[in-house]
């Protein structure tokens, strides 16, 4: 049996593996536009299905408005011809968000991904509010960014019926770590693509109905990840499992030192240096970083 298929409601058909593609900066701490879109090229050249600039791993929060078009118009004039560009364009306001969506949908992004609004409470009127307003400004698809450990905002089975029901909504990617909450999500809203969004859940995401994963592991180990999700969809779960065994042991070793600073490291320890994480984010130091190599060196994955 393959892998998931994508919901009706998704005109892009999302599966596989959609990295959330680092933001690149130089020494300065400016953005380095070239190297964020050659980062895109490192993963599409290496199989994956589709790229996510500007998630978590995009450090899209420490961006200004004009730094954010322009990762969006870079990564789609690199890799835009080649597979799916779905642009993360969340604000806490709607406003503002509405501005990031248009402005990505004008550089070509093929859908955009709107994270749940943060810092202020909302409830679940107040949500379904915001995402009827911004699939009303654009025409390409948009995907709801559900990941309430950052901000502070998660939404309710009742209120996903109701975004379900909102033309141009296209799908959810779940950073929850709920799987309760995916599965009967899934399990009601078999017309909406839904992607895994954690790395500690890309097996079990496919068993419960997602079609694909948006994987930071993927940002430096695409072939990794690509693999686990191939031999699924070929309908080898045993490979998959061990696959997915592998991809959690990469995961504890990115994961040692300074939030989000791992999959840095581990993309300069494989040659691609996309520079310093945006200040107050910050690098691993020459400890851990050494740490970091060993660990991937006994895995196999850099020599």
């Amino acid at each position: 049996m393959p892998a998931p298929a994508p919901g009706a409601a998704d005109p892009l058909s999302l599966h596989g593996v959609v990295p959330p593609t680092v933001t690149a900066f130089d020494a300065d701490g400016e953005l380095d536009a070239e190297t964020t879109a050659a980062h895109a090229r490192f993963v599409v050249d290496r199989g994956v299905h589709g790229v996510f600039p500007l998630g978590t791993n995009g450090e899209f929060a420490l961006l200004g408005p004009e730094e954010r078009d322009e990762v969006v118009r870079v990564v789609v004039d690199e890799v835009g011809e080649e597979v799916p560009v779905i642009a993360g364009v969340g604000e806490p306001a709607t406003r503002r968000t509405v501005e990031r969506a248009e402005a990505a949908e004008a550089a070509g992004a093929d859908g955009v991904v709107v994270v749940t609004p943060y810092y202020y409470p909302l409830d679940g009127d107040a949500a379904v509010e915001h995402y009827r307003t911004v699939c009303a400004a654009v025409d390409c698809p948009v995907y709801v960014y559900h990941i309430p450990s950052k901000t502070g905002n998660d939404l309710s089975l009742g209120t996903l019926d109701e975004l379900a029901a909102i033309d141009n909504l296209a799908g959810l990617k779940d950073s929850s770590k709920d799987v309760p909450w995916l599965g009967q999500a899934v399990a009601a809203h078999d017309e909406l693509t839904f992607l895994a969004g954690s790395d500690s859940l890309l097996k079990p995401g496919l068993d419960l109905g997602c079609t694909g994963m948006v994987s930071a592991v993927a940002n430096a180990f695409p072939e990794l990840v690509v693999e686990l999700y191939e031999a699924y969809d070929a309908g080898d779960r045993e490979r998959a499992a061990e696959l997915q065994e592998r991809v959690y042991e990469v995961r504890s070793a990115i994961k040692r030192g300074p939030y989000m600073a791992g999959v840095k490291e581990a993309l300069s320890i494989r040659g691609f240096d996309a520079g310093p994480l945006r200040s107050p984010l910050r690098r691993m130091d020459a400890e851990e970083g050494e740490a970091l190599r060993a660990d991937l060196e006994e895995l196999g994955l850099v020599e």
